[in-house]
């Protein structure tokens, strides 16, 4: 008997240590499924079920159970650590936090939503049945094919194919359609930096611009230009692992103004001594450029005026934090056809349709490689300098998300990719993916 007892004793001991390791990391999950649910069906307008059997079901968020009411949507893990999220009118949705009092009373922006009848991407009309003799059109139909193939590990929902200014294919899912917008996660951070590049054209800005922190005034981090950050090399501590609590996701989940959260971290090295890819950046990023601005309507207005509804692309939507910052490392949201016309855009070099967004220099700037990042990383753009996507040419460069999102310029070859969908390498394979289209071309 007395062995079955110190049994029992060690295993509530195991079970005590377990529960007061993990229990802490229960507000994320919770708060990662408040937030996805209450987000996906707002924006989205997808089900419930859909989410739940899809995005939701993922190791540890799964354990999540989700209530969702008009506007809103409350997760809690086994009954413990709940997290509501509330969605308010053009500016997304919000995981609050116990500094929420009840004042949500944001203006969302003035948007300017013009429909036209030229054909898509330059327009609102019915994309043009163009065919090109150069390419194979069997070939590649058969790389969306392979794309698609193998639906349980892949989990591809929508890719889109333009070449010389036209679309030349695209293909959906079941319940996917090209008018449903997707989340962008990190490929939401080109779209920011884009913005300083609409504001450097104008004369606004300037990338070695300092002293754009107060609290960083009487420091080394006071020294940190626009150009360190965007090239994610400002020698600040940062964390960016998604397996645990971490900066990141103490910042996404618990924090109300994400744009402090890195500026409160200390220097571990000189701006250009290291490369660290952070989303606090990005987000730091969003502040400062709300501080351009008088007021907060200059501020929500200028994503869709400069950029976002200036090309068309009236499906994206970027959510704000409580206090009104756009999540600018994480939450744009958009249809494939218009994420498609982002890319256009970058591949045209900042030109739409004879209107000049941003400098063509500003795409140099972006694609040119960062220091100690391998070659893999610019200006808030991912880069196959180095190879890093053998069969592919390096001149290509691309906004990256998690779990597999993708917007993937390639000039040398005239074309733009977009794919969506729930997983990435190597259970979904960019190199053969990308590849595979190639082949189909000249």
């Amino acid at each position: 008997m007395k062995w079955i007892k110190r049994l029992l004793w060690l295993l509530l001991l195991i079970l005590a240590i377990a529960i007061w390791t993990n229990y802490p990391k229960l507000t994320i999950i919770s708060g990662y499924a408040s937030k996805n649910m209450a987000s996906t069906l707002s924006i989205a307008q997808r089900s419930e079920a859909s989410v739940i059997l899809h995005d939701n079901n993922v190791p540890m968020i799964k354990l999540a159970d989700v209530a969702v009411e008009e506007n809103s949507a409350t997760a809690t893990v086994f009954g413990l650590m709940p997290r509501k999220t509330l969605c308010r009118p053009g500016l997304g949705c919000t995981l609050i936090n116990e500094e929420y009092e009840g004042d949500f009373n944001l203006p969302g922006p003035q948007r300017q939503i013009r429909k036209d009848s030229l054909p898509f991407p330059f327009g609102s009309g019915t994309a043009k049945d163009t065919l090109f003799p150069e390419v194979d059109y069997q070939v590649l139909e058969h790389a969306l094919h392979k794309a698609f193939e193998a639906p349980e590990v892949q989990k591809t929902r929508s890719v889109i194919v333009l070449y010389k200014n036209h679309m030349i294919a695209e293909r959906y899912i079941d319940g996917f359609t090209k008018e449903t917008p997707i989340l962008g996660w990190s490929m939401t951070k080109s779209v920011l930096a884009t913005l300083y590049g609409v504001l450097e054209y104008e004369g606004k800005i300037d990338l070695g611009m300092t002293g754009m922190v107060p609290a960083w005034k009487d420091d080394e981090r006071n020294g940190i230009t626009l150009d360190h950050l965007l090239r994610m090399q400002s020698g600040l501590e940062w964390d960016e692992d998604y397996s645990r609590i971490s900066d990141v996701t103490q910042m996404l989940f618990l924090a109300s103004d994400m744009s402090t959260v890195q500026a409160e971290k200390k220097a571990l090295a000189q701006p250009t001594e290291i490369w660290n890819y952070s989303s606090g950046t990005s987000n730091l990023l969003s502040g400062i450029l709300r501080d351009q601005f008088e007021t907060y309507q200059e501020y929500v207005n200028f994503p869709y005026s400069a950029l976002i509804d200036r090309i068309g692309m009236h499906s994206m939507l970027i959510e704000t934090d409580m206090v009104g910052n756009f999540v600018g490392s994480s939450y744009a949201w958009a249809n494939t056809r218009d994420w498609a016309k982002f890319g256009l855009l970058y591949l045209n070099r900042g030109n739409w349709n004879g209107d000049q967004l941003f400098s063509e220099s500003w795409v140099d700037y972006v694609t040119r490689p960062t220091e100690h990042s391998d070659g893999t990383y610019g200006g808030h753009f991912w880069l196959n300098a180095e190879g890093k996507f053998p069969n592919v040419p390096k001149d290509l460069y691309s906004a990256n998300g998690y779990q597999g999102q993708r917007v993937f310029i390639i000039p040398s070859k005239d074309l733009v990719i977009v794919r969506t969908g729930l997983a990435e390498y190597p259970d979904f394979d960019f190199n053969s993916f990308l590849d595979n289209i190639l082949a189909a071309l000249p």
